[in-house]
């Protein structure tokens, strides 16, 4: 901060003149203008300037934590912190979805199936437990509707259709690409919310004829099928709404 000051004042007062007032040494104001940086200064300058690529090419949506990752994909060694230092002192800011409206959503129980996935989000092994769900994409033409099947193991799409009706064939489609992919040896628990397209008659006899235990959330709780959500929230976020 001395340094600068001197700097900036220079042609009002002379280098001696105010060395000797804030009582630094010359040859230390000398070597400073030659590299007014520190070796810590400069790495954080080239840090910086990865942070703010890779924030860039996310859309301006990723947080210091997919940041940090990025960086350590590049090689750089660094800590979750020492990014979030930076990405703050730059400016750059997470996108944050939408908030929920207050109130309860404790929901009621199933009276179609039991939920017995019961939140038990993290699985031994893969295709033994898969969940399910709809959403709407507004796109120019009108609405679509993707159907997604999430293998709870990987937390990888297994399956996936897009339609521009919700009914149960974009559901239909969706689990039956998941099935043709995995081919699953043994039975597998398909979670899914209480939607329409889960409780027809169709659907009821596809998991018969596919060995496939069906699962529910219990009506008007979203927690139950959080992976589910959690990832429409993110596709919509960082992708669609960009």
């Amino acid at each position: 901060m001395k340094y600068a000051f001197m700097v900036e004042h220079r042609p009002v007062f002379s280098v001696r003149a105010m060395c000797r007032c804030l009582r630094v040494h010359p040859s230390g104001f000398y070597a400073w203008l030659k590299n007014p940086l520190s070796k810590r200064a400069r790495e954080d300058k080239r840090q910086t300037k990865l942070i703010k690529k890779a924030w860039k090419e996310s859309c301006k949506v990723y947080g210091y934590r997919k940041l940090h990752d990025d960086l350590l994909d590049q090689g750089e060694t660094c800590c979750p912190n020492r990014v979030a230092r930076l990405a703050s002192i730059a400016g750059i800011k997470a996108q944050i979805g939408y908030k929920r409206r207050p109130g309860t959503y404790g929901g009621k129980p199933s009276i179609v199936v039991d939920n017995t996935l019961d939140r038990q989000f993290n699985v031994a092994a893969p295709d033994t437990v898969w969940v399910t769900d709809i959403t709407y994409i507004k796109t120019y033409e009108g609405f679509a509707y993707l159907a997604v099947v999430i293998d709870l193991y990987s937390r990888r799409v297994v399956g996936w259709s897009m339609q521009g009706r919700q009914t149960t064939d974009v559901a239909l489609q969706a689990l039956l690409s998941a099935v043709w992919r995995r081919k699953p040896k043994n039975k597998v628990l398909i979670h899914s919310d209480q939607g329409s397209q889960f409780t027809s008659m169709d659907w009821a006899s596809f998991l018969k004829h596919h060995n496939l235990e069906h699962s529910m959330s219990r009506r008007g709780n979203c927690h139950d099928n959080a992976v589910a959500e959690s990832f429409f929230n993110l596709l919509k976020r960082e992708r669609i709404r960009r």
